[in-house]
């Protein structure tokens, strides 16, 4: 297939389609329509139409899509078929929770390790993962092979522990500190900012109550 650009609202719905087909397929259904997955995700038919064939299509005229077969394929787009090894900076709460949900695992995202800059907690096994010295990241991500780092930190450190990750060879940063992130091109970053979701709420709510 030609390599093209596809735009960042398509790839953001992916991730939608993957997780109602997934819940499709565990219900026993085999097949589904356009139409039929327009009325589950609330997108229009011709939209879905749209972005699946940026990929491909998928689908048959008259059959619509096969559950199963989209699911594996959207899953191979979003990069699933094969397993993303982690480490997590920050061992608060919040580091704390993601280690602990096991539907990243469940998905390829494995966690390899945890780091934090409090020597109190050093050696602390979060679901069997110990926590380690900063220090030691930059031998631990080469000598494992980590692609993703998820920086659960304050936001005056985080830009220098990115700067330090981009040096240690890391490809992505999944990024909770309430900073964006300035890094080369070539590293995928996706910044969550919880603040903003619940502040979107807040408008949400505030502009349907007047």
């Amino acid at each position: 297939m030609e390599e093209k650009e596809i735009s960042q609202a398509v790839i953001g719905r992916l991730p939608r389609y993957f997780r109602y087909l997934g819940e499709l397929k565990d219900e026993g259904i085999e097949r589904v329509s356009s139409q039929e997955l327009s009325d589950i995700m609330q997108v229009t038919a011709s939209q879905i139409r749209q972005d699946l064939n940026n990929f491909g299509g998928f689908g048959q005229q008259g059959y619509g899509y096969n559950v199963g077969y989209l699911y594996e394929e959207i899953g191979k787009i979003l990069g699933l078929d094969k397993e993303h090894n982690l480490i997590i900076i920050g061992a608060g709460h919040l580091g704390q929770a993601l280690v602990n949900y096991m539907n990243f695992e469940r998905r390829g995202f494995i966690f390899r390790g945890v780091f934090d800059n409090n020597p109190d907690i050093y050696g602390k096994q979060i679901r069997g993962i110990p926590v380690r010295p900063m220090q030691e990241m930059e031998r631990f991500v080469r000598e494992n092979n980590i692609d993703i780092a998820v920086l659960t930190i304050p936001k005056n450190s985080a830009v220098e522990v990115a700067e330090q990750l981009v040096s240690y060879g890391i490809k992505g940063i999944w990024n909770f500190a309430h900073v964006d992130l300035h890094v080369p091109k070539e590293i995928q970053v996706e910044n969550v900012h919880l603040s903003d979701s619940l502040m979107k709420l807040s408008y949400n709510l505030s502009s349907h109550n007047t």
